[in-house]
């Protein structure tokens, strides 16, 4: 079950910061965040080999957009499209509100169930897919929210207790490079024994399960000037493992986004 954890604040310097933990079977091929789509030359992410689409991407205009699988749906089903293409065709389009509307009209029997975030420096959406006649798409909250295998701030879900958590300790500051309280957090692999393994934000198992990747954003404020002078430009840090383990890179293609 992967998790996404989204702080809003439109008034702030930095209006988005977002991390994002990925669970996947550890015998399922990836690679890390590039340009790997040469229909999409704008599209920068991470590729799943089995599918050809992203679990996670964002394009040169500063749209994001993260897929987490609902509870109970890991993996591919015949005659159903793969969820990763979702993420490439929203971010087809140059803000969250043009994706969520495109992403509105989807035909929800042709994917399994999903939970997709999609979110720019402005606007973010949850796209839900729960199996109903229609997909679903709400506007995201200000503050912090948290997004699993389940609803959006779901009390009853399993890393819930974990939302109080990085709501109580310091805001990331990317300008910084601050990121310590989240990923203190986000290294957790305690679990209560009733939700097992999965209950941890960072997944250990002996099995062909667990966390395999895990990323930090943040969305510049329009007309946001760096340190040096430059205009502030989308941030994205990836770590090809565990988010303990301390291997954080720079995603190198992620360019600046356009003026808004």
């Amino acid at each position: 079950m992967c998790t996404v954890i989204v702080d809003r604040r439109p008034e702030a310097d930095w209006p988005v910061v977002l991390a994002a933990i990925r669970d996947e079977r550890l015998s399922r091929s990836w690679q890390s965040p590039a340009r790997h789509w040469p229909d999409r030359p704008d599209v920068t992410g991470g590729l799943d080999d089995a599918s050809g689409g992203s679990w996670m991407a964002m394009n040169d205009a500063g749209v994001v957009a993260v897929m987490v699988n609902r509870r109970g749906t890991l993996g591919p089903a015949p005659g159903k499209r793969s969820r990763g293409e979702l993420v490439l065709e929203a971010l087809d389009h140059a803000d969250a509100v043009a994706a969520a509307t495109a992403l509105a009209d989807l035909n929800p029997a042709a994917y399994r169930p999903f939970n997709l975030v999609v979110m720019d420096n402005r606007d973010g959406y949850w796209v839900a897919n729960r199996g109903e006649s229609r997909v679903a798409v709400t506007p995201l909250p200000d503050g912090l929210s948290l997004l699993a295998a389940d609803d959006l701030n779901d009390p009853a879900g399993p890393r819930d207790r974990f939302r109080t958590r990085l709501a109580a300790g310091p805001r990331p500051d990317p300008a910084r490079d601050d990121w310590h309280a989240w990923l203190e957090v986000m290294a957790l692999s305690e679990h209560d024994p009733k939700d097992g393994p999965l209950g941890g934000m960072t997944v250990v198992t002996d099995r062909d399960y667990g966390t395999v990747c895990a990323s930090l954003v943040g969305l510049p404020a329009p007309g946001l000037v760096a340190a040096d002078g430059t205009p502030a430009v989308p941030l994205w840090l990836f770590a090809p493992g565990r988010p303990g383990d301390g291997d954080w890179r720079r995603v190198a293609s992620a360019v600046p986004a356009p003026p808004r």
